[in-house]
């Protein structure tokens, strides 16, 4: 095999692995892990489950690798993160419904004893809250205008951030995700 046959082989090896990667992101959407099962990813890509395994040797590495590529689609910049990209991904989460969805469906799952993604979920937002908290100092110093640590503002913005992709999830009619976002910042500057 050349050199130029083995990159083409990796490059439809990287496509296919993408392309089963967003149909686990559908399916999950639509019935959860649970309920998600190999052959459905397996047949919405056109593969047998043996052909998806190829790729993915068992369920919890297909979870694994769906997480992480979630974390890459949402990547914000490690330094600097301001206020102001957290809004932006806030609506740019609200243009994609699909994986808002899974990714909500997987941390609810996520609370089961014995859920694979269980220590994900943990330790991500362990990463999540020291991020928030370090946003806030940044934008605020070492007390909000409410006289509130970074450190214990840092889970509320989370689960506001969380919160409000359920709510809009349920009834996106009704509610605004980013606007409502962009409200919350307003009250958090507010003394």
């Amino acid at each position: 095999m050349t050199y130029g046959d083995a990159m083409t082989t990796r490059a439809r090896s990287a496509d296919r692995r993408a392309e089963i990667l967003r149909a686990a992101v559908e399916v999950i959407a639509e019935r959860g892990y649970r309920g998600a099962s190999l052959a459905a990813v397996a047949e919405r890509v056109g593969l047998t489950q043996q052909g998806l395994m190829h790729h993915f040797p068992n369920k919890e590495a297909l979870l694994v690798a769906v997480l992480e590529e979630r974390d890459r689609w949402d990547a914000l910049p490690a330094d600097g993160l301001r206020l102001d990209l957290l809004a932006s991904l806030v609506e740019y989460n609200a243009m994609r419904p699909g994986i808002v969805q899974t990714f909500s469906a997987l941390l609810g799952e996520s609370v089961t004893e014995g859920h694979p993604a269980r220590a994900y979920f943990a330790e991500r937002y362990g990463r999540v809250r020291g991020s928030m908290a370090e946003l806030l100092r940044a934008e605020y110093g070492d007390r909000l205008p409410s006289g509130l640590a970074p450190e214990r503002a840092a889970p509320l913005m989370v689960a506001v951030l969380d919160g409000l992709q359920y709510q809009w999830l349920l009834d996106p009619e009704s509610v605004d995700m980013p606007g409502a976002f962009r409200d919350f910042l307003t009250l958090l500057g507010e003394s």
